[in-house]
């Protein structure tokens, strides 16, 4: 349990800190708010009005996002793998290619849905 002490004062510190932040806000923060501060911010132009209802966000935005998360989540873990592969054992090679397979099944599906068309 030694081993473990530093590393529980650590998450009750970062507890802490979350816990006193957000208790803190509200009697530290601004109390008075104009329009331009309510309003919605659009890369520094006039927000285009949405229509009643909220409006509806592309499904094109959403297969977007998957696609960066696939690729991000591909490079971020295959480095280490990279970095490392003249010490490979063959189940981590085994587990390497498993991970390419998932991939390759995501990159299948979003493809066949058509998120790779950017029209």
């Amino acid at each position: 349990m030694d081993a473990y002490t530093p590393i529980l004062i650590l998450g009750a510190l970062a507890a802490g800190f979350a816990i006193f932040s957000i208790a803190i806000a509200p009697l530290t923060g601004p109390r008075r708010y104009n329009r331009a501060k309510l309003d919605r911010y659009e890369s520094g132009i006039s927000p285009s009005p949405l229509p009643d209802g909220g409006g509806k966000v592309s499904v094109k935005y959403f297969f977007t996002a998957m696609m960066f998360i696939v690729f991000d989540i591909e490079i971020v873990f295959l480095y280490p793998f990279a970095v490392a592969f003249d010490q490979l054992t063959w189940f981590a090679v085994f587990a390497v290619l498993l991970f390419l397979v998932n991939l390759t099944i995501v990159y299948a599906y979003e493809w066949r849905r058509g998120g790779m068309e950017w029209t």
